[in-house]
């Protein structure tokens, strides 16, 4: 299995990813849309303070059986702009596996209007857990606000 596809296959089996960024972690809900981890921040979503104008970050991706660190990997933070060409493709996944969405009719409008809607693609620099110091594996990353 190439780098890519352990980090696309660990995304779309697991309901949360951890980004880390800023000396800080963040536990997100997202979506997996085309090759990119997809996240919504701000307003009444998740707060990831300063994530658009960071170039990259780093994705924790765990197993979703084991919850054991199974890979880290750097990617590119790409800002989804309302109107553009990913923006219906990317809200719409998001709004789909959005659990307890209050005002689902409304979200994606207040999305555009509250929030930043970023698409995380992974580069090719992937650290598998063979790779990852061992007391990193079993533990969940330290969480951040």
């Amino acid at each position: 299995m190439t780098a890519a596809n352990l980090v696309a296959d660990l995304a779309k089996k697991s309901g949360l990813v951890w980004i880390a960024y800023d000396g800080g972690t963040h536990a997100v809900w997202h979506e997996w849309v085309d090759d990119a981890v997809c996240v919504v921040s701000g307003g009444d979503e998740q707060r990831l303070p300063g994530i658009a104008e960071r170039s990259t970050v780093r994705l924790l991706l765990r197993s979703k059986t084991t919850r054991a660190l199974a890979a880290e990997a750097e990617a590119r933070v790409e800002v989804v702009p309302p109107g553009s060409e990913r923006w219906d493709e990317v809200t719409t996944a998001l709004k789909r596996g959005r659990l307890n969405l209050s005002d689902s009719a409304h979200a994606i409008e207040r999305w555009a209007r509250d929030s930043v809607v970023v698409r995380l693609v992974p580069t090719d620099r992937v650290d598998v857990a063979s790779t990852l110091d061992d007391s990193l594996r079993t533990t969940s990353p330290p969480l951040s606000g």
